[in-house]
């Protein structure tokens, strides 16, 4: 006969309760992390939260919002527990009407209009082509155009949206060196966004979409090589 649990408890972040032993609490963690001791950020914390059934504390505190993903915790930690798998998935589980400040906005927006900050198509293709005649009236570079939707590209180059946005002069230090390299390059009309929130976010289905948009304009432009400048 089968034994019988009781009150049996599902985790949610799918932690091993057993990590809570692993965890020598050594810190090693907490002293690679660039943000330990904002809020009261600790990895061990968020750790033992998870390992001890806190799901919900831990999904509905800041930890996983402070936390920049940049994956020095596990890398550090000797006995590799998954932070970063922890903390990411605490961010998926997250109500999407409370993932704090515009990182959801800016994923249904991606998802909408192609960019995280919604911009239109039109006007992205006059921004390309008027920084593309200042380019050109640029001493060094004559003849300089944007190569927009060209098939047989060996780069295919994402844009992240606060550029044509805010600092789209930042665009040109990247087509500078295309030009000087005699590369061939494109960027995509539509969908042409480089920053995947759904990434940071923890939302996978959005995050599979975006990512898909690109895999389709390779194959569609025939490139062999993708270029995340983000």
């Amino acid at each position: 006969m089968e034994p019988i649990a009781v009150n049996p408890k599902a985790g949610k972040l799918k932690v091993a309760p057993e990590w809570a032993d692993v965890c020598f609490t050594c810190g090693t963690c907490a002293g690679g992390c660039p943000v330990t001791g904002v809020d009261r950020m600790d990895p061990r914390k968020a750790i033992r939260m998870a390992a001890l059934g806190l799901d919900q504390d831990l999904i509905d505190s800041r930890f996983p919002w402070i936390c920049t993903m940049c994956g020095r915790c596990e890398y550090a930690c000797p006995q590799g527990v998954e932070i970063l798998k922890v903390m990411r998935r605490a961010r998926g589980l997250r109500d999407r009407d409370k993932v704090p400040g515009p990182i959801h906005k800016g994923v249904v927006m991606c998802l909408e209009k192609g960019n995280n900050l919604g911009i239109p198509k039109d006007d992205f293709l006059f921004l390309l082509a008027d920084l593309a005649r200042e380019m050109d009236e640029e001493e060094g570079f004559p003849g300089f155009y944007v190569p927009v939707d060209k098939k047989g590209a060996n780069l295919f180059v994402t844009i992240n949206s606060k550029e044509p946005f805010g600092e789209p002069d930042d665009m040109k230090f990247w087509w500078k060196i295309f030009y000087a390299a005699r590369e061939s390059w494109t960027v995509a009309s539509e969908n042409w966004e480089g920053v995947n929130w759904g990434l940071f976010s923890g939302d996978d289905e959005a995050m599979k979409t975006i990512v898909g948009r690109i895999v389709d304009h390779m194959e569609r432009l025939e490139c062999s090589t993708l270029l995340l400048p983000e």
